[in-house]
């Protein structure tokens, strides 16, 4: 049995730089793991693949990252026999976090570990880049540059330790949707990423907030007010800053230490806890990883 996490991810920066031949958008961003996972529990069958996941709603077939991550090591290194994967979701889902790439890169790594086949981490992030493009760096994790369509990867020096406050509305975002109406003249500001890699060199947090750009907001915000009014409430309470993570919904505050986390977690709590569809606010750090083994 092998027991794994899979870490969300946030953007500290994210640009659009195009169209691909391909259909996918060049991009060119800072991705960020942080504390907030899922975990899974693999354990042998003879043969098939079976899925259970602690949110009944979510698919647990085929059509599940994590069932096709399963099915893709199976297919391309001979795997005969099978896999009960159960998985606690604590990522939301459609949220810009990556939760469902997380998933998949904990299953691709925790079928290599139960079936001990010994892939570099290199041909586990060529298979996850088959299934999706933020799979390479849900393995890998940490801080780092992603350009291509995100999956062409160079790790940066680590963000300075931070705490999160994620606050993801009660909204779901398509990261198709997004990418298909973002409009380079719609976005007012492009993220500097050599200036961001700079300052990660210099090592202080106070010199990342003002680098923080995500050109997506140009296109999620005027769909849904409600993630600039959460950026809002962030900063006024003493966010560093306050940015919308991937194509929406979820913002994220970053602050210094986990007591003025908590602090700013239980105050969004209080000022949005008569809203007809309250967020839900979660409190963690920036991580140096993707996935990791539990339990083998």
């Amino acid at each position: 049995m092998i027991k794994i996490e899979g870490n969300a991810k946030i953007n500290l920066t994210l640009d659009i730089l195009g169209k691909r031949e391909d259909g996918y958008h060049e991009v060119s961003m800072v991705m960020q793991s942080v504390s907030l996972h899922d975990t899974l529990t693999l354990s042998k069958t003879r043969r098939d693949i079976f899925l259970k996941i602690s949110v009944p709603w979510l698919r647990a077939d085929e059509r599940n990252l994590a069932w096709r991550a399963a099915a893709l090591i199976k297919e391309r290194c001979g795997v005969k026999g099978g896999v009960r994967i159960n998985l606690v979701k604590r990522i939301p889902v459609a949220a810009g976090l990556a939760g469902g790439s997380a998933d998949a890169a904990a299953v691709l790594r925790g079928m290599d570990a139960l079936y001990d086949l010994q892939l570099s981490e290199q041909e586990l992030c060529e298979l996850g880049a088959e299934l999706g493009s933020d799979i390479p760096f849900c393995i890998t994790g940490g801080t780092q540059l992603a350009t291509g369509r995100g999956e062409v990867l160079r790790r940066l020096k680590g963000c300075p330790t931070a705490w999160i406050v994620l606050m993801k509305p009660r909204i779901s975002v398509s990261t198709a949707w997004a990418y298909q109406h973002y409009d380079a003249e719609g976005a007012e500001r492009h993220p500097d990423n050599l200036a961001f890699e700079q300052a990660l060199e210099g090592g202080q947090l106070s010199e990342l907030p003002p680098l923080m750009c995500n050109v997506l907001e140009s296109v999620t915000v005027k769909e849904h007010g409600i993630i600039e009014s959460y950026k809002e409430q962030m900063l006024e309470r003493g966010a560093l800053a306050a940015m919308m993570s991937g194509s929406g919904p979820t913002v994220f505050g970053l602050v210094r230490t986990k007591t003025e986390a908590l602090h700013l977690a239980n105050h969004l709590r209080r000022q949005n806890s008569e809203a007809e569809r309250q967020p839900d606010i979660f409190v963690a750090r920036t991580a140096g990883r993707g996935t990791r083994i539990l339990h083998r």
